[in-house]
């Protein structure tokens, strides 16, 4: 007899999708059960209106929460960037798989880069934290953009591009290779340029906190230091006070890592990690005025040493000026 089918709760997107599916078949292979994908609508797929408008927080993680809840899916996974920092009491998040690419990513039209788009050009974004640091580089480098607020899927956004209507869209570097389309890609933003979302490019598996054995198992997918590393970038966001769309920019680097990882090569020597460089940026959207600091220290060891990393930097960024930046404060 076949054990019964575990049975994973995911978004309905192409890239939800896919990457629910990569995440189903690790799991299988740990725990030797089929497992299969249950389809949950959210607000935020069915939402027309603009993520900074909904709140941001927490719009695509809530059904699939509530379905978690009722017991009728065993876990789900979320993308760690739409997970608000407060983690429910009968909810664990089991693992943090090894992350895949954290940056933005653009799609341009004649495949210019950044730097080669001409005056004028018309940029779209969703994401505050992205037109905040495009501008602020526009502004910086003598460069003439607007940023236009879009949403939709990646056809959607590569559509406005390829219809003549956008010079360029912005995307995340994860999403585009989760989907098999990191060939449409013409420019790979630098996080010097542009800092990504806090734990962009890493997925979050959640389960009832009270399920032992099934946090046992899907712990085996969970990568230490990518843990280390999202853990301070939502650190930092929290004690910010921000939402997930706030013009926020975070990310925890161990330098050692950071130049193969930029190269695609996922398989860098993981021994050699000593210590953690945690950036932070928050702007406005114009991009007027940045707050961007970092600080570097240990690799954490534990959870709490993760948070304290992320609240140092807050507390130097918000005595810098960052909360007036914030633009949208949480409720």
């Amino acid at each position: 007899m076949t054990e019964k089918a575990l049975r994973l709760g995911t978004r309905r997107s192409k890239l939800a999708m896919a990457q629910s599916g990569q995440v189903a078949e690790a799991v299988s292979q740990v725990t030797g059960r089929p497992v299969e994908l249950v389809e949950i609508t959210t607000y935020g797929d069915v939402s027309r209106e603009h993520l900074a408008q909904i709140g941001g927080t927490g719009v695509f993680v809530a059904a699939l929460r509530e379905a978690l809840a009722r017991g009728e899916v065993d876990f789900a996974v979320h993308s760690l960037k739409d997970l608000p920092t407060t983690q429910p009491d009968e909810l664990v998040v089991a693992a943090i798989p090894v992350r895949e690419d954290p940056r933005d990513v653009m799609v341009t039209r004649d495949a210019l880069k950044l730097t080669d788009l001409p005056r004028g050009a018309r940029i779209g974004t969703g994401s505050p934290r992205r037109m905040a640091q495009l501008n602020a580089y526009a502004r910086s480098h003598g460069m003439d953009i607007e940023t236009v607020p879009i949403r939709g899927n990646v056809d959607t956004r590569i559509g406005y591009v390829l219809k003549g209507e956008l010079d360029a869209v912005v995307l995340a570097a994860a999403g585009m290779n989760r989907i098999g389309r990191s060939d449409e890609v013409t420019d790979f933003l630098s996080v010097d340029t542009v800092l990504p979302a806090p734990g962009q490019g890493a997925l979050a598996i959640e389960c009832a906190a009270d399920d032992a054995e099934l946090i046992a198992a899907l712990a085996e997918l969970d990568d230490p230091l990518t843990r280390a590393a999202v853990t301070a970038e939502r650190s930092l966001l929290a004690a910010l006070e921000a939402g997930c769309s706030a013009p926020v920019g975070a990310l925890a680097d161990l330098p050692p890592l950071s130049a193969p990882l930029e190269r695609g090569d996922s398989r860098a020597d993981r021994q050699i990690v000593k210590e953690m460089r945690l950036r932070g940026v928050v702007g406005s959207t114009d991009g007027s005025t940045l707050v961007q600091l970092s600080t570097t220290g240990p690799v954490p060891e534990t959870h709490e040493a993760a948070m304290a990393l992320g609240r140092e930097l807050a507390a130097e960024m918000l005595a810098q000026g960052a909360a007036g930046l914030m633009g949208e404060r949480a409720q």
